[in-house]
């Protein structure tokens, strides 16, 4: 078992050494503990190290890749409940527009879908939500800053704003 840290120290020049030694001290330790398990084995050999291949900036670059997904998932279940939203109100308000698929079972289906995404919202992390809204803010402040500014209707492009939106 000295080997394996040793090999996992030295993995630090050499990554793949660092992997193989972690992989095969996983694999010493599921046999030890499942032969353990049985009584084919002694207690006192039951216990295997732990080996930590990771680096502390490997750590770091996972925990911050594990954030960046949790705000991902947000914002695309968002999306969806958007979207699925979007689909009821579009149905009600205006049957007229052309469309170029059909959603079934409407308004059965966006509502389960809507439901199902608002669960899945609120299983992720305070922090993930709190992250979220800020993202929110900062988008809603850029897009009307933007909006007052460039748009057609305030340029005079537009001469019956009614008949264009």
């Amino acid at each position: 078992m000295q080997r394996i840290v040793v090999a996992a120290k030295a993995g630090s020049e050499q990554p793949w050494l660092a992997q193989a030694a972690a992989e095969l001290a996983g694999q010493s330790k599921a046999v030890v503990e499942v032969v353990s398990a049985d009584g084919l084995e002694m207690e006192a050999f039951s216990t295997v190290p732990r080996v930590e291949a990771a680096r502390p900036a490997e750590q770091a670059a996972k925990a911050m890749a594990e954030q960046i997904v949790e705000l991902v998932n947000i914002g695309t279940l968002f999306a969806f409940v958007v979207v699925n939203i979007g689909v009821i109100i579009l149905r009600r308000t205006r049957p007229d527009l052309p469309r170029g698929y059909r959603v079934p079972f409407v308004p059965i289906f966006p509502i389960i879908g809507t439901l199902l995404c608002v669960y899945l919202m609120a299983d992720l992390p305070r922090t993930t939500w709190a992250r979220f809204a800020i993202w929110m803010a900062i988008g809603f402040v850029i897009y009307f800053l933007y909006g007052i500014r460039h748009s057609r209707l305030r340029r005079g492009q537009v001469e019956n704003p009614e008949a264009q939106l």
